[in-house]
């Protein structure tokens, strides 16, 4: 039977903007199955409302050219904008601070972009918690191999840079994970049972995007508290504020780059933070973009060599 043609649709936007900063952020380690940075710009597999879609972005000249694939082709390309954050204003962002003033010129298009695929953004997040990045990397990319689905157009083509992406299950899919394959992919109870519980709330979890309090709504959901929050809040929904706060590095990083003391606390980072609120997250991504910071002391705790009971 021949195969359904895969709709293929392109656009050009005239931005200044760095594809690095805009779509880095978003990759969950380099083995990322929904997020690649290959010779030919940046590819990212999403599922959209309309359906699974392959964008891939790249800079020609002063524009950057938006490609995608897929039954979701048209609503990632209407969304290419705000995903670059050209959507972003900074009106009321002062630097203040020397080395911000320094990082802010050094940086003046640095933008906050928005996915607006909340679940896409609760998933790995949630297999993120109080564990390091690579084994929670790891997991993420077992599981979405193993339960999402080949990502349209050239992830399919064996000599395509994007072979082999894949698209995030959706709500029902990541609900339907058996137990022993959360534990395969070392993902323990609690997270896992915060994961398939949200998942279950898809719906709810994308109406957050309309919500007059995006925090609350998110910290209703069981498993998520501030640090969840905040990062789902930077990704889905591009809130300048959403810092990461209970991360086990960002506040140590904040800290040393603003006081030049080499400590770490939420308490004293969120009072630092404080003149810029509404900016937080500028803020932390300023001093990320300087990889400013004491030398790391080690991860959250060693990587598991047995399967959680």
């Amino acid at each position: 039977m021949q195969a359904l043609p895969v709709a293929e649709l392109t656009r050009r936007i005239r931005t200044p903007v760095d594809l690095g900063q805009a779509i880095g952020r978003l990759r969950r380690g380099a083995g990322d199955p929904t997020h690649r940075r290959a010779s030919d710009g940046w590819w990212r597999a999403t599922r959209t409302p309309q359906g699974p879609a392959l964008l891939r972005l790249h800079r020609e000249g002063e524009a950057i050219v938006a490609r995608a694939w897929g039954s979701g082709a048209d609503w990632v390309l209407e969304q290419v904008p705000e995903l670059l954050g050209l959507h972003d204003d900074a009106a009321g962002f002062e630097p203040r601070h020397p080395l911000l003033v320094d990082l802010a010129r050094r940086n003046p298009w640095l933008r906050i972009g928005r996915t607006r695929a909340v679940l896409e953004a609760f998933a790995p997040t949630v297999i993120e918690q109080k564990v390091t990045g690579r084994e929670a990397f790891g997991a993420f990319r077992r599981l979405v191999r193993r339960f999402g689905e080949p990502a349209p157009g050239p992830a399919r083509d064996p000599a395509s840079p994007a072979y082999g992406m894949c698209v995030q299950p959706d709500g029902a899919g990541w609900a339907a994970i058996p137990s022993w394959e959360w534990l395969r992919a070392m993902v323990d109870g609690k997270r896992s049972t915060a994961l398939v519980r949200g998942a279950r709330r898809a719906a709810a979890l994308e109406r957050t995007l309309e919500s007059a309090d995006v925090d609350a709504a998110l910290r209703s959901l069981p498993g998520v508290g501030p640090w969840t929050s905040a990062e789902v809040r930077a990704v889905a929904h591009g809130d300048p504020d959403a810092w990461s706060i209970g991360d086990y590095h960002v506040p140590r990083m904040i800290i040393f780059a603003l006081t030049g003391e080499d400590r770490t606390s939420d308490e004293v980072a969120t009072e630092l933070l404080e003149p810029w609120r509404g900016h937080r997250l500028r803020v932390q991504l300023l001093i990320m973009s300087a990889g400013l910071g004491p030398e790391r002391r080690g991860p959250r705790r060693s990587l598991p060599t047995h399967l959680p009971r």
